[in-house]
């Protein structure tokens, strides 16, 4: 393939399963993403429990992951703990094809309803999750600290699938 080639059609994004050796990359991404970042030992002891699954995404032939999503699942149910993608890679439509790849593999571990929380202000989180189908079921007040001490509150949402 031509250099040009690669220009004009760049391979397509991956999402692959990702364990606790990419613990410090996800810390990273989560730290640009969230005021309240979660450490490398944070990511590890997560990835490390029973039940948790995390998919990252990948674009072109690195190997270290631009987004990830990161999900518990208890019996037939799951929900999602954090979603994140990097600065760079985002606004792009990336977190369309993770969350899709992600909910389809819950699915394919026989999980038939997803949970989620999602700060309120978070326009677009909150419209990736409706378009993949997520109704609103709760909210909560006051739920999230924000990076100037303000308080926000929490939407809760769920997915049958």
């Amino acid at each position: 393939m031509s250099i040009l080639d690669r220009f004009l059609h760049p391979p397509a994004p991956r999402v692959e399963a990702v364990g606790t050796e990419a613990a410090a990359r996800l810390s990273a991404i989560h730290a640009s993403a969230f005021a309240r970042a979660w450490s490398p030992l944070d990511f590890e002891r997560l990835l490390g429990e029973r039940g948790v699954v995390a998919d990252g995404l990948f674009l072109g032939r690195t190997a270290r992951p631009v987004g990830f999503v990161l999900s518990r699942i208890v019996l037939d149910e799951a929900e999602i703990i954090t979603v994140a993608v990097a600065p760079e890679a985002r606004g792009k439509g990336h977190a369309r094809p993770l969350l899709a790849h992600h909910l389809d593999a819950l699915a394919r571990r026989g999980v038939a309803r997803v949970h989620l929380e999602v700060e309120e202000g978070n326009a677009p989180a909150i419209a990736l999750y409706r378009r993949a189908g997520f109704q609103d079921v709760g909210r909560r007040e006051g739920y999230y600290r924000k990076a100037d001490g303000t308080k926000a509150a929490a939407l809760t949402m769920a997915l049958s699938l």
